[in-house]
């Protein structure tokens, strides 16, 4: 149980987190598609081909009131969403 420990103190300090899409709900799925492409600026094409390959990186090396705000904005419409 001591590496578990030793390794909370690190993950506090994370500075920089990664925004990965986990799933989605399928009848939202053109909503969290266009929030994924507001937010990645990626064409349509790859936007939902990411969104359709969940799990996904969203975007990485974000601050974390950045990285939340995206939480927020895809879950809001239909996207599961986790900080790494």
């Amino acid at each position: 149980g001591g590496a578990g420990a030793a390794a909370a103190p690190a993950a506090a300090a994370q500075t920089e987190f990664t925004v990965k899409l986990e799933s989605y709900d399928p009848a939202q799925k053109i909503k969290v598609i266009k929030e994924v492409r507001a937010i990645t600026q990626l064409g349509l094409k790859e936007a939902k081909d990411l969104v359709e390959g969940a799990p996904a990186v969203i975007k990485k090396n974000l601050k974390k009131e950045d990285a939340e705000a995206i939480k927020e904005k895809i879950s809001k419409v239909g996207g599961v969403v986790v900080l790494e």
